[in-house]
């Protein structure tokens, strides 16, 4: 099959979240089982210096909207360690910019057209290039506008050369609409019957997300318990009822992990590489990671780490109203990651509080990110709704034992201790349903215990959760067959 993948974002050209990560690895996995595998994105600033092989395919390509006619190129580049093609469709006045999407925590304000402009591009694109892919596979609310346009725009919709061609829709967090005025409709010019509440219309706006579910063939989402709460009020976003009324409901596809980034037996990342075999050697890590906090090292206490982006969603709320508990359990606590800038400041406080306790580092840094997975000996993700998640199954593989939240990829990944789970040796981490400061707090002492007087269990959840198979393999898989379901329909 031939197969476009469609980003506004792919590690190591242009990253901000896991999104950058998925698009990065499932093509890999898709080309290794044989497919012409392609992946396309926005040309941002940041690309050049994560992109020295770029070079011009098309150089010039136009895009008409509105009373304007706007230009740009297209670049290609390749997945390292690949031959798998990246397409970077450039347009310097909407994409040569410091952020991908915003600065400061703004959004910037022409998302719409640079988003719009980038879902057109590509399709006369693959015109220019004569590459015509069996599948469309858009992903999140940037790409929402390609469905639309392919099957909208009379350019696309009659052409025969995307007669084969179908679309699948990926919901990667429904938490993020691409919510726009109506004003959109005549600056992109997009039709008049798109502001319908069955379509595009979403409480007086317009949703980029919601043309890429109605207009799609398909939709799938990164796990099955999210695919299945999106249906809900709770986790719908208000689109529970338009999804529900969906011809086909969305298919839930669990991400994977990329097993040559993420294995501690040959990490390069971490000081002391170990295997299942050899999980007395993590030990070492932890001593690292707690003189790389500047701690001494106490080897009793556990240490949990929690790498995320710091919002609500996280759970940082949770934490922020179980932090006296959870610093009376003795544990050791490191956050790492980025945010909103109260939870910054909570941290911090707490941080300057319970210094022998609390460390926070406020960045996003992947080296201090595998140090920690390698030396902390249990990972938090509290989250209150999480579509997949990557950082439980990186856990369990490095044999740092997770304490979640029942939801979403992390109820569809960590399977609770429990007599049943511990006898069948299915066991892997704490799960907590409720979403209360209580249930964490909870959670969080049952692990500290476990750690602190049954050390042979704690060993067997770690051996547990590093035989786990999240491979992309396995989720490359799920996809192919997907989209020969598409091609046959």
């Amino acid at each position: 099959m031939r197969i476009l993948l469609i980003s506004s974002e792919v590690t190591p050209f242009a990253k901000t979240g896991g999104l950058a990560d998925v698009l990065a690895a499932l093509p890999k996995a898709l080309a290794a089982r044989g497919h012409d595998v392609r992946v396309v994105i926005p040309h941002y600033a940041c690309v050049r210096d994560a992109a020295p092989d770029l070079r011009l395919v098309l150089p010039e390509i136009a895009v008409h909207f509105p009373g304007r006619l706007m230009l740009g190129k297209v670049c290609q580049s390749h997945l390292p360690g690949t031959t798998v093609p990246v397409y970077l469709v450039d347009n310097p006045a909407l994409y040569e910019r410091p952020g991908l999407y915003g600065e400061e925590g703004k959004d910037y304000p022409d998302n719409a057209l640079r988003f719009g402009f980038f879902s057109l591009a590509l399709l006369w694109m693959l015109k220019g290039i004569d590459w015509a892919p069996d599948v469309l596979h858009c992903n999140d609310w940037q790409t929402g506008l390609v469905p639309l346009f392919r099957k909208t725009r009379s350019h696309f919709q009659h052409d025969p050369f995307f007669a084969r061609s179908k679309v699948l829709y990926t919901i990667h967090n429904l938490g993020y609409l691409g919510v726009f005025s109506p004003g959109v409709l005549g600056l992109l010019d997009l039709p008049g019957r798109v502001n319908r509440a069955d379509c595009m219309e979403y409480f007086g706006g317009i949703s980029f997300m919601k043309s890429g579910i109605h207009f799609a063939d398909a939709v799938s989402t990164v796990s099955e318990q999210y695919a299945r709460e999106i249906l809900t009020p709770e986790f719908g976003c208000g689109l529970d009822g338009f999804l529900l009324s969906l011809p086909r409901q969305p298919r839930g596809i669990l991400n994977g992990i990329d097993y040559h980034d993420w294995d501690p037996a040959r990490d390069p990342l971490i000081r002391r590489n170990y295997t299942i075999d050899s999980l007395e050697k993590k030990a070492e890590c932890k001593t690292v990671l707690q003189r790389n906090l500047r701690w001494n090292p106490k080897p009793q206490a556990p240490l949990i780490g929690m790498i995320s982006r710091m919002d609500g969603q996280k759970g940082l709320d949770l934490i922020e109203a179980a932090l006296p508990q959870l610093i009376e359990t003795g544990a050791r606590f490191v956050f790492l990651g980025d945010g909103n800038p109260y939870f910054h400041d909570m941290l911090l406080k707490a941080a300057r509080k319970h210094s022998n306790q609390v460390r926070v580092r406020v960045r996003f840094d992947p080296k201090l990110a595998h140090i920690i997975e390698a030396g902390a000996d249990a990972f938090l993700m509290p989250s209150r709704y999480e579509p997949c998640g990557l950082n439980q199954m990186y856990s369990m593989r490095y044999g740092t034992i997770p304490i979640v939240r029942y939801t979403g990829g992390l109820a569809d990944t960590v399977t609770p201790v429990s007599h049943e789970s511990l006898l069948d040796g299915t066991a892997t981490g704490f799960v907590f349903r409720d979403y209360t400061p209580e249930a964490l707090v909870a959670a969080v002492q049952e692990a500290v215990y476990t750690y602190r007087n049954f050390h042979d269990l704690w060993h067997r959840l770690q051996e547990n959760g590093m035989r786990q198979n999240y491979s992309w393999d396995r989720s490359a898989e799920a996809y192919e067959k997907f989209y020969q379901e598409l091609l046959a329909s």
